[in-house]
């Protein structure tokens, strides 16, 4: 914005400008703010980070969380262990299942990430729960995939044992929309006006970026400056030499879409 200022560009008035303090934990403030923002607005630019080689991010996965809490029936494993319902058994069976959900070539995949459970190892573990990360490329496979989960926390390999089934996909996918192979078309023109070679990127990442295209905006992402490796603890970087030139491919793109009717 500073840049079409300083330029004498009339262009930064056009932009409605959102900071987005929560999106880390589910824009669970911002989201509303941001589906607000989108009624009546032509195009959408999201500023996370831009992939090598003048790469932007033109789709995104859906984000799912599901939680699987089972309940099972202590008993002495060395006493009577026969006495006991093992809830840890029980979502052992139903991790291995959902694993087997994964279909990595159309864009689907399934992770248990964490399990917790038991009370001691001479123990039948009488409680237990495994959260599950789901990703997902579009709406119907959303869809498809929270039917198969729920279908198998209803199953019973151990008897005796109770699951509940709690979470949703609460982040839907970034889908190209009416009008986003303009706004692709118009950004790689500002790109080669700047001697850049704009290519389209999908990631399985999940942004902000969903919330306008679900409302029929337009959107692409990944228009900051280079950064890879997002969440690694010693990898992720930002590199600040791409800054200059990312901002003013970002400002040629507000300038180029202010003259699109």
């Amino acid at each position: 914005m500073k840049l079409l200022k300083e330029t004498g560009s009339d262009a930064y008035k056009n932009v409605h400008l959102i900071f987005n303090s929560d999106e880390e934990i589910g824009s669970r403030k911002s989201k509303a703010i941001i589906k607000e923002a989108s009624i009546g607005k032509k195009f959408s630019l999201v500023v996370e980070s831009g992939r090598p080689d003048d790469g932007i991010v033109t789709e995104r996965k859906g984000i799912g969380r599901f939680i699987f809490d089972v309940k099972g029936k202590s008993a002495h494993a060395g006493v009577e262990p026969e006495r006991g319902r093992s809830a840890i058994d029980e979502v052992a069976h139903k991790v291995v299942k959902l694993h087997d959900l994964n279909d990595y070539e159309r864009g689907l995949s399934v992770n248990v990430g964490l399990i917790d459970g038991g009370i001691s190892s001479n123990t039948v573990a009488p409680d237990a729960e495994a959260q599950v990360d789901v990703r997902v490329k579009n709406m119907e496979q959303a869809k498809e995939i929270t039917a198969k989960i729920t279908e198998i926390a209803e199953e019973e390999e151990v008897q005796g044992t109770e699951t509940s089934l709690s979470g949703k996909i609460g982040r839907p996918p970034m889908e190209k929309v009416a009008g986003t192979d303009k706004l692709i078309e118009e950004i790689k023109a500002a790109g080669e006006e700047l001697g850049m070679s704009i290519r389209e990127v999908s990631t399985g990442g999940g942004s902000d970026a969903a919330y306008t295209s679900t409302e029929g905006v337009p959107t692409v992402d990944g228009m900051g400056p280079l950064g890879e490796f997002s969440h690694s603890e010693t990898d992720e970087y930002i590199d600040l030499k791409t800054f200059p030139k990312r901002t003013s491919l970002l400002a040629r793109t507000i300038e180029r879409l202010s003259k699109v009717e």
